[in-house]
């Protein structure tokens, strides 16, 4: 994954899809060959090998090499919940979801470690938190703006237009965070609001799913996991929102007495409002 955020600005689209696809099926990837890497996208296999070298890699198969020796580390859980997937498929929908995001959460800590939860969680631990989300991704912002309020931390939102964006991060200054949601694609503003965030010195947080790595500009510290659902259908919010409950789980510790006394102080206003 730093292999691939160090060139991220230098990758065409077809890489990035091919980025995106490794980071989709990366066990699978590994153990088949370069044609066959290159033909899950449908592209030249050239395109793979120069994939491999832009990585820093002198050729396709040491590329391949890396990727086994870091993704085949196939668990007992992981081929019972591929199996239960497998069988899911003839049981209804509901059976299969959850089948299908059993799969996902029992492989995201292939993707995001507790180090980079923890590292994550130092990037948060600011006067104000600003979060950016597009799409559905929007009801993760709502879970981290109140996760963050009650741990004390003064967190807003930012939506709208160009010049409405502009406007709320006018104040953004070096004791500040920035939070970006990225799913599918590189949400249109992010470049703008990541180089207004890096000009005021704040620090930059992204959580995503495949697209992360190949995020230009490279936040300060990125959580990016496959998310999962129905197969060839939609994606679900269930990967991202536990990496999100995990990073305030991490933050909470970090801040200690402070949090909790900002949780007793929480509880003592709900008292008095709900009189």
């Amino acid at each position: 994954m730093e292999r691939v955020q160090a060139v991220a600005g230098s990758l065409t689209s077809t890489e990035e899809r091919l980025i995106s696809e490794l980071l989709k099926a990366p066990r699978e990837v590994a153990i088949g060959t370069s044609s066959e890497f290159a033909a899950r996208l449908g592209v030249h296999e050239a395109t793979t090998s120069r994939l491999a070298r832009k990585l820093g890699f002198s050729s396709y198969a040491e590329f391949r090499d890396e990727l086994r020796r870091e993704f085949l580390k196939i668990t007992d859980p992981a081929e019972r919940i591929s199996a239960t997937l497998s069988d899911a498929r003839t049981q209804g929908f509901l059976p299969l979801l959850v089948a299908s995001e059993m799969a996902a959460l029992t492989v995201i800590t292939d993707y995001v470690t507790d180090a980079r939860i923890l590292a994550a969680a130092e990037k948060l631990d600011r006067r104000r938190v600003f979060i950016h989300s597009h799409g559905n991704a929007e009801t993760l912002s709502v879970l981290m703006e109140r996760r963050l309020r009650r741990l004390g931390i003064d967190s807003h939102t930012l939506a709208g237009s160009p010049r409405d964006l502009a406007e709320q991060m006018l104040t953004v200054t070096s004791d500040d965070a920035l939070l970006i949601f990225a799913f599918r694609r590189q949400p249109p503003n992010y470049a703008r609001l990541m180089q207004v965030a890096a000009d005021a010195g704040a620090a930059t947080i992204v959580i995503a799913d495949t697209i992360g790595p190949s995020l230009a500009p490279s936040p300060d510290a990125l959580l990016s996991a496959p998310r999962t659902g129905m197969p060839d259908s939609f994606q679900t919010l269930t990967v991202p929102m536990a990496i999100c409950n995990a990073t305030i789980l991490a933050l909470a510790a970090r801040r200690g007495d402070d949090a909790l006394a900002q949780l007793e102080r929480l509880g003592e206003l709900i008292a008095k409002f709900e009189r």
